[in-house]
């Protein structure tokens, strides 16, 4: 069955550390996953990095401004981590962001409505604060009230986008030192902190399929080709043509 007029089309999460091969996996299944209809594929991560690295190509303040947006996220892990509540300028810019996933959220369950199937690289979750994109600042702390109310907004952001349960996850499953050789440039304490979230994240009772990505690539793909399928034919989608390049959003 192609995709379904009128009907949601399903949601597959792919989520794991850095490192463990989210984007890899969501690419390819994307190009496969359009064999049982069209195919659309939207990253659900704040993609700090990559704002800073568009912003300093800009004549002039670009690299002013990528320093800055480094320097405050920076500061929030760090902050966080402490459980102190950040200054206002590193909350708004970790807000900003939030606000980025929503929008692109938004545009995952537009294109839902209008029954494509769904690969998403990372999915919001709130059972681990501060890990895999979820809500980054701290509600209940004293501080700035500019502060305290930009972390109500964030848990709201983050309630109404987790109502929405996907209808598959695949999690993928790393070691430290697979992940920080794969991304030598990441905090190997953010990567340990995140390895030790996967586990529990359970996207409301969501499907989960465990995959151990520290197999070769194929292998990988393979039991995540397979429960796609699995899932998508289940839901009563069937192969209608030779596998291509499907939608980007």
């Amino acid at each position: 069955m192609a995709a379904r007029d009128h009907h949601p089309g399903p949601v597959i999460a792919v989520i794991g550390c850095d490192g463990s091969g989210k984007s890899t996996v969501s690419e390819c299944l994307l190009d496969w996953a359009r064999c049982y209809g069209p195919t659309a594929t939207v990253h659900l991560g704040r993609q700090a990095g990559n704002v800073g690295r568009a912003l300093a190509g800009l004549p002039l303040i670009g690299g002013w401004f990528a320093r800055l947006i480094h320097r405050k996220t920076d500061s929030v892990h760090n902050k966080l981590d402490a459980e102190r509540t950040p200054g206002i300028l590193p909350a708004l810019v970790i807000m900003l962001f939030t606000l980025r996933v929503r929008g692109r959220f938004r545009r995952m369950l537009a294109l839902r409505r209008r029954g494509l199937i769904i690969i998403t690289d990372r999915y919001p979750q709130m059972a681990v604060p501060r890990a895999y994109g979820g809500p980054n600042l701290v509600l209940g702390l004293r501080g700035n009230g500019l502060v305290r109310w930009l972390a109500r907004r964030e848990q709201a952001v983050f309630r109404q986008m987790t109502r929405y349960r996907p209808d598959l996850v695949i999690r993928l499953s790393v070691d430290l030192e697979t992940a920080y050789q794969r991304k030598p440039d990441h905090r190997r304490d953010l990567l340990r902190a995140n390895i030790e979230a996967t586990p529990l994240l359970t996207f409301d009772g969501a499907p989960i399929v465990d995959i151990d990505a520290t197999q070769p690539l194929d292998v990988v793909l393979a039991a995540a080709r397979m429960a796609v399928a699995n899932t998508l034919e289940a839901a009563g989608y069937a192969v209608q043509a030779p596998a291509g390049s499907g939608d980007r959003r």
